[in-house]
């Protein structure tokens, strides 16, 4: 499985929410195609047919073209590992070129493009992703590369490699191991395998607690035939986003689309379920696991009460980056530097959740410590306890992060996917002129609906936590 990273700030997105006209018809949307503040282009989109819905970012910046195409599908225990499963499994090998070399030789003809896949978690979405990147004609003349590699795609989204009307039982089986591989790696990273665990007892019994690569238990009964009609069933009905980064003229980029990337569907796409925002126990959750590490993990889950559609959303990203998002946070300072509790400490927010995370590695016998001037940086900044160089250095740090989000063609389709899933509508220069207008009170009141809900510590099973990251 070739990992396609749209990583990028997670702290930023937008939403456009993009609809096909009830009588499936063309629709044609420009969400401010002029240039906004700092040269950043925003969005034109187009609804396609089978409710296919494009996007082109067009920009001078970059030599290349990116198209990324995104399948969304809902984020479920039962289907985690069989929807993971597909972009791997639909990348090995299309009936015009059978094997994974093949399509790689493919793409070396193609002037060296690339070719990636993955699945991502959006919230309560798992997201199966594709990405394909090659030079811009422009600098090609005569070679139709973009035609051409737009093709490759094609072929591997609607043309996958069967044997007897199923899945290759070969791939499947080796994907399947791989797969397995993945999701058993997890512990091998105790930072993220820390965060994973809070976010799974925090969200036992919502979608959100599903590991984006779902569970090993569901991997051996997937059989070939199986997983070939469930792809069948998400690719004609779930919701389909193309997006193109590059220097493109809309209308030869739509129609270039229209005529390769052209699928039979259903005249309406499935409309998968709402986001769940959840709520908070009545007590904070306590959740102690043992593994052999030389560092305790001291996570700590916080229903944030704000996601990317609300408007205090703005407030809230200052209110994650004053506590931890940057190096002149609280958690850095306090916690790391001047009490020498923590040999790492930050915040991150999942704005299409609503869910905020402390991550933090400590010594074990540090713990009630820790924990305690950890919260005591939350409650200062519920109390307003805020200073004004705190308040213009993250909005320094934060305006910079959005503003270097145009110098990725990655982090750009990022940006504007979160904005399709969560549903807002700004530019990046219009989400910089709101976070240039965020007041210090603003930020309290977003910090005051913040509340505890799950306390995670990973410590080794005799209690003792040493020096050394692990």
């Amino acid at each position: 499985m070739l990992k396609f990273g749209l990583g990028g700030c997670s702290s930023f997105d937008q939403a456009v929410d993009f609809r096909c006209t009830t009588t499936g018809e063309l629709e044609t949307t420009t969400i401010d195609c002029e240039k906004g503040m700092d040269g950043l282009n925003v969005l034109h989109s187009k609804t396609l047919r089978g409710n296919i819905h494009a996007h082109l970012y067009p920009t001078n910046k970059f030599k290349t073209v990116l198209v990324a195409v995104f399948i969304q599908q809902v984020l479920e225990n039962g289907l985690a590992a069989k929807t993971a499963l597909l972009p791997a499994v639909l990348e090995r090998g299309t009936n015009r070129h059978p094997t994974f070399m093949d399509l790689k030789r493919e793409m070396e003809m193609l002037y060296g493009a690339s070719l990636g896949s993955d699945v991502l978690k959006k919230g309560e979405r798992q997201v199966i992703s594709f990405s394909l990147e090659v030079v811009n004609d422009r600098f090609a003349p005569g070679e139709q590369l973009l035609k051409k590699a737009l093709s490759v795609l094609k072929n591997v989204l609607a043309d996958p490699l069967l044997v007897n009307g199923a899945f290759k039982k070969e791939y499947v089986a080796q994907e399947k191991d791989q797969l397995a591989k993945e999701i058993k790696n997890l512990i091998n990273d105790k930072v993220n395998y820390a965060l994973e665990r809070c976010i799974q007892e925090m969200c036992a019994r919502e979608r959100y607690g599903v590991y984006k690569y779902g569970e090993l238990a569901s991997l051996s009964s997937i059989a070939p035939s199986e997983l070939y009609d469930y792809y069948q069933e998400i690719f004609t009905s779930h919701p389909v986003d193309i997006f193109l980064v590059g220097d493109l003229d809309p209308e030869d980029a739509f129609q270039l689309l229209e005529e390769i990337l052209s699928f039979p569907r259903t005249n309406h796409a499935l409309v998968l379920s709402p986001l769940d925002i959840g709520s908070s126990p009545e007590e904070p959750r306590q959740r102690f696991e043992e593994l052999p590490v030389n560092q305790g993990k001291l996570t700590l889950g916080y229903r944030a009460n704000t996601i990317y559609q609300d408007e205090d959303y703005p407030a809230m990203l200052f209110y994650n980056g004053i506590l931890g998002g940057f190096p002149h946070s609280k958690l850095f300072q306090n916690v790391r530097e001047k009490a020498s509790l923590a040999y790492y400490a930050f915040s991150r927010l999942d704005k299409l959740k609503g869910i905020q995370l402390i991550g933090s590695g400590i010594e074990v016998s540090h713990y009630q410590k820790a924990l305690d001037i950890i919260q005591e940086q939350v409650e200062q900044i519920r109390q307003g306890e805020i200073t004004r160089e705190e308040m213009e250095n993250t909005r320094r740090g934060l305006i910079n992060q959005l503003k270097i989000i145009a110098d990725s063609p990655f982090t750009l389709v990022n940006y504007y996917l979160d904005t399709l899933i969560g549903q807002r509508s700004e530019s990046i220069a219009d989400f910089i002129r709101l976070v240039e207008r965020v007041q210090v009170e603003e930020v309290v009141s977003a910090a005051q609906k913040v509340e505890l809900d799950t306390i995670y510590f990973l410590r080794a099973p005799d209690g003792e936590g040493g020096s050394h990251a692990s």
